[in-house]
């Protein structure tokens, strides 16, 4: 882009805003809670219109007893669908259902979830598959908002994620959903689900650009409180398992929760490499968004160490015995991800706002 004729630079916190900028809001993206009526083809629509056909009906019911069955299942087993459940989702393909899909932020988003999962049993979380995500493929933000004259409580000598922690306390939604989680992850004895379902909440509800600058903070290699402060972002101590539990484990825990689940499709999905040179398959923005939304699962990634960026699950595959390496292609999926490495990290891919030191009293500047 050529630069601007004029020599003098604009104001500070003009530079901010311009750095930051919105996007179009899509139909309901003013709403954190959309309802199911402003998706396309939401599957708790497509559900009420299957009640109103006996034979659609039947043929759901009859599914619905094939991935009861799911659940039952051992860690080293593979889930795996009878050839009578197959034929029976066949017969709903041509239907609303085949095609329903969900939105994160929407009301009832479990139960539009277990409707997907129904319907959709023989689906492998282990193949990459590209339509394998039950959410639909929409990003939505909201504007950024920020009073310029609170912009002014950012100190020079902060490092980003200090910046970026300010940023989200001066914003009254995202500072009050903040200090939420953190209480729940802080308590005396930790209780885990509740500090993971603050966590979700956060990240739900929290604008994309808060939120993902919050967890995604660059932190130059030598700054080891800055490196700590992204680290404990989440509430490692807390929202991770006790121990170092056995990745397949985790998978399992997660196979058994239809959030959980949906999340980890999520992720495959849209951070999946197509090379080895960070290359994703799909857009980095959705990328980020299916990242952000393990966030507060049994599959919660989190930094290794305060001195690098190295991203892992908190599990480890000693012990997995002749799955060995299924165990280390799930664990590879996120410390090897390519796609992901590259798209947080490298400042050609990182979103605008992670690539600019933001200050009130200079101008941004590119973070190396």
């Amino acid at each position: 882009m050529a630069r601007p004729r004029n020599p003098l630079p604009p104001p500070p916190v003009l530079l901010l805003l311009l750095l930051l900028p919105p996007l179009p809001l899509l139909p309901g993206a003013g709403d954190p809670f959309p309802t199911e009526g402003r998706l396309m083809n939401n599957c708790i629509q497509a559900r009420k219109k299957c009640q109103a056909d006996p034979t659609c009906n039947a043929t759901y019911n009859h599914l619905k007893s094939c991935t009861s069955s799911l659940s039952t299942l051992s860690p080293a087993e593979e889930p795996s669908v009878s050839e009578d459940c197959l034929e029976v989702a066949q017969r709903l393909r041509n239907s609303s259902l085949g095609s329903c899909t969900c939105q994160r932020r929407m009301k009832n988003q479990t139960a539009c979830l277990d409707i997907y999962w129904t319907v959709h049993p023989a689906r492998s979380l282990g193949d990459y598959e590209l339509d394998v995500s039950p959410y639909e493929d929409t990003v939505t933000r909201k504007p950024w908002k920020m009073n310029p004259n609170k912009l002014k409580k950012l100190k020079p000598d902060w490092d980003l994620c200090l910046k970026f922690a300010m940023l989200c306390t001066l914003n009254g939604k995202c500072g009050r959903l903040r200090k939420a989680y953190g209480e729940a992850c802080s308590r005396p004895r930790c209780q885990r689900h509740t500090c993971q379902r603050q966590l979700r909440t956060f990240f739900e509800k929290a604008s994309e650009l808060h939120a993902q600058s919050l967890l995604l903070c660059p932190c130059a290699p030598s700054d080891l409180g800055c490196g700590q402060r992204r680290r404990n972002t989440i509430a490692p101590s807390c929202a991770l398992p006790a121990g170092t539990p056995n990745c397949l484990e985790l998978l399992h825990r997660c196979l058994s929760d239809v959030l959980c689940r949906s999340r980890l499709a999520d992720f495959q999905t849209y951070c999946h490499p197509v090379d080895g040179r960070g290359t994703c398959a799909t857009d980095k923005s959705r990328c980020l968004l299916a990242y952000t939304g393990l966030i507060g699962t049994a599959m919660t990634p989190n930094f290794v160490s305060n001195v690098n960026a190295s991203i892992a699950l908190s599990c480890t595959c000693r012990g997995s015995g002749n799955l060995q390496e299924e165990c280390e292609q799930l664990e590879a999926s996120f410390s090897h991800n390519s796609c992901l490495i590259y798209l947080l990290f490298s400042p050609q891919r990182r979103p605008l706002q992670l690539r600019c030191v933001c200050t009130a009293n200079s101008s941004p500047k590119p973070y190396p």
